[in-house]
């Protein structure tokens, strides 16, 4: 009977530790006890006790000189930290005489964390999560949580991609005001984050890529991207993104409304102030009563209804199927706008002319700079969590990882 009970208890151990081992995720350790505290939970384990090779001399031995207790943090589980509480054999050497502790394969060495947990910080950080943020789920210090992401580093791409689309966002890191980001429009992947968009640097960073495959480079209207268009992409189309172009005719318009506001009565004023999104609405999509509202406004002012006219009829350029007929059209209309007699309309058309070869090259090309303001705006989230960030090596690393990591986990 007694040896009955003992093969029950045994089993028993031995499902309790196979269903621990399960629950918490813990493969190749003896769990003794869990103890559960109202801000963590302690799992007290230790390894199977086997023969270790004798790091000094190379011979085994399997004689245990005494044991230590470490106290080491995992990942959180059932909404709590969790604490290992390891009790760690130190081995005796019979031959050489050195004493060294067994071999923890979940625990790298003068470590006090788990090795998975310290992959769980680097998957929580693939997000715009802050340091701050994961380092209190962790229970960790921030200093711990940064320097064990520092890990991590992206390197620099060798070749461009066959489509290059550049941009900048505000940043405030290494006391620039801007950084520049380089990404692959037709894979949308990111390519690399530059720390600055200054001639100087961009010269350097492009003359020592392999641009061989590149078919396309696509910017917005910042001269030195059309500067290094000219000098390192001269087998590839330029195109100037639609949406930078479109908001020049928009911002002319805009400051005509609002040099014309200002003649009107402070009722009037308000009222111009507050219908400004029927102005800049196309005639075409609006309702009945808008566009009465809107004849009504644009009586009240020639140089605004000559504005209007213009703003229109640039809509007509944007509905051109191929660049030729793109070219005929914006032609057709920049001609308009320097005899407006409208100083904004007429800069409008001269900054036109200058930067007509890009214009026309984005008609027909499946290319924009939308993926690449899609992510500027996550990196925007990004720096807002943190507050901002001051080391560049760090903040290019963190906007990499929010793109490469949740990829290379899905191949993995």
């Amino acid at each position: 009977m007694e040896i009955v009970n003992i093969i029950i208890l045994e089993a028993t151990d031995m499902l309790c530790n196979y269903n621990t081992e399960k629950l918490l995720g813990l493969k190749g350790v003896i769990v003794k006890n869990v103890r559960q505290l109202p801000d963590r939970t302690e799992i007290f384990i230790e390894l199977p006790k086997e023969p270790h090779v004798c790091p000094c001399c190379g011979h085994k031995t399997s004689h245990v000189h005494d044991y230590r207790q470490q106290t080491v943090k995992d990942i959180p589980s059932f909404g709590k930290h969790t604490v290992l509480i390891l009790r760690k054999r130190r081995y005796h050497c019979s031959f050489c005489g050195k004493h060294f502790f067994e071999e923890v394969l979940f625990l790298p060495r003068y470590s006090r964390m788990t090795s998975r947990l310290a992959a769980y910080i680097i998957s929580n950080l693939s997000d715009v999560r802050s340091f701050t943020s994961v380092a209190r789920e962790v229970n960790l210090s921030i200093s711990t949580v940064i320097r064990v992401f520092d890990y991590v580093n992206y390197g620099k791409p060798k070749q461009l991609p066959k489509v290059v689309s550049i941009d900048e966002f505000k940043g405030n890191t290494d006391r620039e005001k801007y950084q520049c980001i380089l990404t692959d429009p037709a894979n949308h992947r990111i390519v690399d984050i530059l720390p600055t968009r200054c001639s100087f640097q961009l010269t350097r960073y492009f003359s020592q890529l392999d641009r061989s495959q590149t078919t396309h480079f696509v910017s917005d209207m910042w001269g030195p991207y059309a500067d290094i268009a000219k000098i390192y992409f001269k087998n590839a189309v330029y195109v100037i993104d639609k949406y930078h172009f479109i908001r020049q005719i928009f911002w002319a318009f805009e400051a005509i409304r609002k040099e014309e506001q200002k003649k009107f009565s402070k009722t009037r004023r308000i009222y111009f102030k507050r219908s400004r999104v029927l102005l800049n609405k196309r005639y075409k999509f609006l309702t009945p009563e808008q566009k009465q509202q809107v004849d009504l406004m644009l009586y009240a002012s020639s140089r605004l209804l000559t504005a209007y006219s213009l703003k229109e009829q640039f809509f007509e350029v944007l509905n051109s199927k191929d660049s030729d007929s793109a070219r005929m059209a914006l032609s057709r209309w920049i001609m308009a706008a320097q005899n407006s007699g409208l100083e904004k309309f007429i800069n409008c058309g001269n900054t036109l002319v200058r930067w007509s070869k890009g214009i026309l090259n984005s008609f027909g090309c499946p290319y924009t700079n939308g993926f690449t303001e899609g992510v500027n705006n996550k990196i925007k989230v990004l720096k807002r969590n943190a507050y901002g960030y001051r080391n560049f090596r760090r903040f290019r690393n963190r906007i990499l990882h929010m793109f490469y990591y949740p990829i290379q986990k899905g191949a993995a």
